[in-house]
């Protein structure tokens, strides 16, 4: 899979790049991953990327022949704007977009993007949630971290990817590992079981209760087997 971000800031990605999931699957090559600096792409002697918005208010607005410029160069794929009027991101569009063979990742700043960027490129509007960032540059990082991790080899153990919460639209069951006590809290027996069927249970179960205790809206939506639904049941009788 081809990942490109476009930005004014690709220092930002350096450590992105060197270390973690997205760094593994570069070197695995798995992932192809490219950062273009949009200064680059500028048409004047500044290199500028920004300018005052038409008709007054304050901060600035990105200009949209740079972007423009840039996407051209890269020549294709899905194209993402970073953006808080987009849709929200969940592991269901994590999954969507990792099925892409190429997605550019557009990383806004200041006032947001000249409005003829949407015009010319239709892009996939996505926001990582109801509050404000300073840039693009992290929203980006956090979609390409949970879509890269979704590539097939990229996360060593594929069966953590698949527990992970949310993958099935749940929360996670709760994990210990050693000591078996510490400070008077002991890690529960049925793990301690050997008993690998009764173990499934009891995640199962404990993936259900915390989510319907914490996230009880995701319950609409997720995968719910008869197991799951009796289990359900059982904890409303209770």
């Amino acid at each position: 899979m081809r990942i490109d971000f476009v930005t004014i800031f690709p220092k930002m990605f350096e450590p992105l790049l060197a270390e973690g999931i997205i760094a593994r699957g570069v070197k695995q090559g798995l992932l192809d991953v490219r950062v273009w600096d949009l200064r680059d792409y500028a048409t004047d002697r500044h290199r500028s990327t920004d300018d005052e918005a038409y008709g007054g208010g304050p901060g600035m607005v990105m200009l949209a022949e740079p972007v423009l410029r840039c996407v051209d160069a890269i020549g294709g794929g899905h194209v993402v704007m970073t953006s808080p009027q987009g849709r929200l991101f969940t592991q269901a569009v994590a999954l969507e977009l990792a099925h892409k063979e190429h997605i550019v990742i557009l990383c806004g700043r200041y006032e947001g993007f000249d409005e003829r960027i949407r015009e010319a490129l239709q892009p996939d509007e996505i926001s990582i949630g109801d509050f404000v960032v300073s840039g693009g540059e992290l929203p980006a990082m956090l979609i390409a971290d949970a879509v890269g991790r979704m590539i097939e080899g990229v996360v060593g153990n594929s069966g953590s990817v698949e527990e992970d919460s949310f993958f099935r639209g749940l929360l996670d069951y709760p994990h210990y590992t050693r000591p078996e006590e510490l400070r008077g809290m002991r890690v529960p027996d049925v793990l301690l079981s050997g008993h690998h069927e009764k173990i499934r249970k009891w995640r199962k179960e404990q993936s259900l209760r915390a989510t319907l205790a914490k996230r009880p809206d995701l319950l609409e939506s997720a995968e719910l087997d008869d197991e799951a639904r009796a289990i359900l049941k059982r904890i409303a009788e209770e």
